[in-house]
C-alpha cells in the first residue's frame, strides 16, 4: 500500500521528532510547510492542495497544511493528530529554544491560534476536532520518544507496511 500519513499537531508536542523518525524507518520523505512553499515557486502549483495532491501520489508524510483535510477521501491516507498538555509544550518549547516561560508560553499561544486560524480560513472546520482523525497521539502521555514505535507496530497489524 502506498501509505500517505498526514500529521497535525499543537506547537511543541514533538511531532516533528515522531515524523523524522517515522521517515527514516519507513523510508518515506517527510514534507513540511517551508518544502511545500518551495514546490510552489520551483513546479508552479496553483495551490498549495494541488502541491499537496501531487506528493501524496507517492508514500510520504505530510505535517500541517490542511493535509488532513485535502487528501480525506483517500483510502491510503492516514491522518494523525499529536497533542500534549499545554504545560509540557511550553517546557518543551523553553528547552528547545532557550526561552523564558513566559516567552514559550506567549509563542505556543500565538502559533497554536495561526495554526487554528489557518485550518478554519482553508477548510471552514475545527482544527484538532477528533472526527478529522483517525489517530490522536498524547505525547504527554505517550512519551514523544514512544510515538514512532506505537505508529509501526500499527502499520503492521493493518499490513499497512
Amino acid at each position: 500500500m502506498k501509505l500517505v500519513i498526514t500529521m497535525s499537531r499543537r506547537y511543541g508536542t514533538g511531532a516533528s521528532v515522531i515524523a523524522n523518525e517515522l521517515s527514516e524507518r519507513l523510508d518515506i520523505p517527510v514534507y513540511t510547510k517551508d518544502f511545500i512553499e518551495q514546490e510552489l515557486k520551483d513546479k508552479h502549483y496553483d495551490t498549495e492542495a494541488a502541491a499537496i495532491r501531487e506528493l501524496a501520489k507517492e508514500p510520504c508524510i505530510i505535517v500541517g497544511r490542511c493535509a488532513s483535510d485535502i487528501l480525506k477521501d483517500r483510502l491510503n491516507v492516514l491522518n494523525i493528530y499529536v497533542c500534549a498538555d499545554k504545560e509540557d509544550r511550553i517546557h518543551r518549547i523553553m528547552n528547545l529554544h532557550s526561552l523564558s516561560y513566559d516567552d514559550a508560553k506567549q509563542l505556543v499561544e500565538n502559533t497554536d491560534k495561526e495554526r487554528a486560524d489557518y485550518y478554519f480560513e482553508n477548510t471552514g472546520k475545527t482544527w484538532g476536532d477528533v472526527n478529522d482523525y483517525h489517530m490522536i497521539l498524547d505525547t504527554s502521555e505517550l512519551g514523544v520518544e514512544n510515538c514512532a514505535d506505537i505508529l509501526i507496530h500499527y502499520f503492521e497489524k493493518l499490513e499497512y507496511i
